[in-house]
């Protein structure tokens, strides 16, 4: 079943388009900060959850809520991984970007139910980064997640979600 509405597909597309540019950039540079600063394959962990939650962020209308609850899974895998092997914090710029995306469209579309347990689990994965204490990471991480617990409701209230 499509659920996604056909007289908003080309700015979705859009919008799609714009998100694979940024997250493709934003992989990229951090790949390559991070092979600069910890050396070694450092960057390889962050590469890796990078594509799959940013992958999930673009097939998000295809595959709701599994992708939402995929992406949020994988970035919170991912971060209590990096504080367990001392990897460089998760979830990382895109995968946080990613997982706002999906949190914010979950909430804009899904029931209530669903939505308020992707919700949940988005804000936990950002309590979790907090525990590496305040670094660039968090400062990203939970702006970002704000940004879609408050953009999320309002397109929903607008009449752009789910009635």
């Amino acid at each position: 079943m499509d659920t996604v509405d056909r007289s908003a597909r080309p700015a979705g597309t859009v919008v799609d388009v714009g998100l694979g540019v940024v997250f493709a950039a934003g992989t990229a540079f951090t790949a390559f900060m991070l092979a600069t600063s910890w050396g070694g394959a450092s960057w390889a962990f962050d590469l890796a959850v990078s594509l799959v939650v940013g992958a999930l962020a673009l097939l998000r209308g295809r595959w709701r809520p599994w992708a939402a609850v995929a992406g949020v899974a994988v970035a919170g895998a991912a971060t209590a991984l990096s504080l367990a092997a001392d990897l460089p914090q998760e979830p990382a710029p895109v995968p946080a970007l990613a997982m706002a995306v999906l949190v914010g469209s979950a909430i804009r579309t899904l029931r209530a139910g669903p939505a308020a347990g992707i919700a949940a689990g988005g804000v936990a994965v950002v309590a979790l980064t907090w525990l590496s204490g305040p670094t660039g990471v968090t400062t990203i991480a939970t702006p970002a997640l704000a940004g879609a617990l408050v953009v999320g409701p309002a397109l929903r209230l607008s009449g752009g979600g789910r009635p």
